[in-house]
């Protein structure tokens, strides 16, 4: 015997979760590379250490780490400057590439716990 179902779907408020979802996610892969930008920043008094932040813009889903130190891009690009053992420079960039993988993973386990 033949059987009909009618499925509703409300779309916007799984848009919203989701979404939301996916800022928890950004923010945790941001505060992820922080910390290891963290470890390897340059350090002299340790100022630009503690300017260190990580910040999300749920409308562009767009994830920002940024050190807010007078003298934080200067010591990111320059590659000739000498610094403390385990410190660097490029402690952004390195700590990003080096990150991906488990940013990726904290998005999507974000994204899956929002689909449950």
């Amino acid at each position: 015997m033949p059987q009909n179902f009618r499925l509703r779907f409300n779309g916007a408020p799984a848009a919203r979760e989701l979404r939301a979802a996916a800022a928890r996610g950004l923010f945790l892969g941001a505060e992820h590379v922080l910390g290891l930008a963290t470890n390897v920043v340059p350090l002299d008094e340790g100022y630009l250490q503690s300017t260190g932040t990580a910040s999300v813009d749920e409308p562009s889903l767009t994830a920002m780490v940024s050190y807010d130190g007078p003298y934080a891009v200067r010591q990111h690009e320059e590659l000739e400057w000498r610094h403390a053992p385990g410190r660097t420079a490029k402690y952004l960039e390195n700590s990003l590439n080096a990150a991906r993988p488990e940013v990726a993973g904290l998005i999507a386990a974000q994204l899956r716990r929002a689909l449950r």
